[in-house]
């Protein structure tokens, strides 16, 4: 039987859908396009994100053995690259219809990189009959499972019930009945079911058992001497130490109404005389299922919550642990540096630093993981080690290329519960003002530049490069540029500019570049005030995607 070589399998698929969002970031990055071309670029980048979820999640060897309904996984494979190619087709339509015949190309470059991803996926999968049945053809009807095939995956099946397999219910219960005949013939069927039954005669004896004997299950009468069914039904239901005790009541057929009441008072089921055995095992079974059931969930909730609050603590320790770990705001005559950070949860997959190399090299950095809470946080804690630790043999630190290319080989994704980041790295050198720089895959920082005030703009500072651990083999090439003493530095995560706004719409990174232009055109440059624009952009002081924000300036 062929087998499924799954990390290579994930490098193949995520080949095609790297080339997607490369493309898809290039258009992205084009000025003077109609506002349409970024709308739906912002469709197609997004889908492309998503199918690289789709391959951790279902190519993965934790996932991989377990077969999914053919339907619901053909349509959670398909839909985000069928928006992807019929984003790409409107839009090459739409670009030559207003000569926009630049863009073309990038388009079909898109649009058969998700036909080439569809085609691999189709490949990679069959059905688990045409697994398993030698004389399987390829016109026969195909059963509604998908396998991927690896080994030693086998398909189970849960064996039915047997009408009568014993049963044994290890169960406390209370039956209550005026007629010494149905009590006593309930207590010996249920006898022999293993239950350990205790019976009352009226609804006060019952309600006087129920406080002083803990019971599973309650089978009640309907018509009762003093009490009826109905009132006792609901003063056990209004009281908190008993309202929690599945009550079955028992009728004759002529009392339907009373039945709907009780049902509607909180009665799990109902009973009819004379008993059925069959039903009375089926519905007292099922009753004592649901009530194990319950215990069970209560149980499992007040676990849960002793360990969330448990976790809680821990988590609130390890965000101040990764707090400790950023450097504190900077004010020299050669170097000013302030940031701001905000963790879409307790903790999140951001991380940054900056340091003096030596007494000319001042080095900046920031990590974006690819994922949000604590392994995204574990893993951008490892990173930030080795980076102040300056633990890469053979790498000089004032090359930005040689640190990505260092990292990429150490933190391989298939050795990171399939995480990667992103990464901008950048030095800056005193003598001559000279900032070196390369990026992995991370939004480009910005740098304002101009004479003075009035004549600031928004230079992009970005080289290519796959994220950090998705290609063991990937090259960083470095750019460099000189600063004048006006320019100021912003690096960033995508979250400070891929926020949604109350209308559905989201920030563009255009528009983000341009409020940090004006703001350095109006003198109101605070990082605070920054982000409080932000948050009034979101609608909400909370965001989607972890946050962070650095500004520096040198000198």
């Amino acid at each position: 039987m062929p087998t499924l070589d799954l990390s290579k399998t994930r490098h193949e698929l995520r080949t095609p859908i790297n080339h997607i969002i490369g493309y898809c970031e290039m258009l992205l990055e084009e000025e003077r396009l109609p506002e349409r071309f970024y709308q739906d670029l912002r469709h197609i980048h997004a889908s492309g994100k998503r199918l690289l979820e789709l391959i951790t999640l279902h190519f993965n060897e934790s996932t991989v053995a377990n077969p999914k309904d053919l339907q619901a996984l053909q349509h959670e494979l398909r839909t985000p690259v069928n928006h992807i190619i019929g984003y790409s087709e409107l839009l090459e339509d739409f670009a030559t219809e207003i000569g926009l015949d630049r863009v073309v190309p990038d388009l079909n470059r898109i649009r058969d990189a998700a036909r080439q991803w569809l085609a691999l996926t189709e490949e990679l999968l069959i059905p688990v009959e045409a697994a398993q049945d030698p004389n399987f053809t390829e016109g026969a009807t195909q059963a509604p499972m998908l396998a991927f095939i690896t080994p030693g995956v086998t398909i189970h099946t849960v064996r039915p019930r047997v009408a009568d397999e014993p049963i044994h219910w290890n169960a406390r219960v209370l039956v209550v009945d005026d007629d010494p005949a149905n009590r006593d013939l309930l207590e010996r069927r249920l006898h022999r079911y293993g239950a350990t039954v205790t019976t009352a005669e009226d609804g006060l004896r019952a309600l006087g058992v129920l406080r002083k004997n803990p019971v599973d299950l309650v089978l009640l009468d309907m018509l009762l001497p003093g009490l009826d069914g109905y009132q006792v039904l609901t003063k056990l239901k209004a009281d908190e130490k008993l309202r929690e005790i599945p009550v079955i009541m028992i009728s004759g057929l002529d009392q339907e109404n009373g039945i709907a009441r009780c049902l509607e008072a909180g009665a799990e089921d109902y009973l009819t005389k004379p008993f059925n055995s069959v039903f009375l095992k089926a519905r007292i079974g099922a009753c004592l299922e649901k009530q194990r059931w319950r215990e069970q969930e209560r149980a499992t909730h007040n676990a849960l919550v002793k360990t969330q609050q448990r976790l809680a603590v821990e988590l609130a320790e390890a965000a101040a642990y990764v707090k400790s770990l950023l450097p504190a705001p900077l004010k020299s005559p050669e170097v000013t540096a302030d940031w701001r950070f905000l963790p879409s949860s307790t903790l999140g997959g951001d991380a940054f630093g900056y340091n003096w190399l030596d007494s000319e090299h001042f080095a900046v950095y920031l990590i974006d993981v690819c994922s949000h809470g604590v392994g995204a946080a574990l893993l951008s804690i490892s990173v930030m080690n080795v980076l102040r630790s300056r633990n890469l043999q053979a790498v000089d630190f004032r090359n930005p290329g040689q640190v990505l290319a260092a990292l990429n080989r150490l933190f391989v994704m298939e050795n990171q519960n399939n995480l990667y980041f992103t990464m901008w790295y950048g030095v800056f050198n005193k003598s001559t003002r000279q900032l070196s720089y390369s990026s992995a895959g991370h939004p480009p920082a910005i740098l304002i530049t101009g004479p003075d005030r009035p004549g600031a703009q928004a230079q992009r500072l970005r080289t290519s490069g796959a994220p950090v651990g998705t290609f063991p083999e990937g090259t960083y090439p470095v750019e460099h540029t000189t600063l004048a003493p006006f320019n100021r530095l912003f690096v960033f995560s995508d979250g400070a500019y891929e926020i949604a706004r109350p209308d559905g719409s989201m920030l563009s990174l255009n528009e983000f570049a341009n409020l940090l232009v004006e703001s350095s055109l109006t003198g109101n440059d605070d990082l605070q005030a920054t982000l409080s624009h932000l948050e009034n952009i979101r609608g909400a002081p909370a965001f989607e995607d972890d946050l962070a924000l650095l500004e520096l300036s040198f000198g």
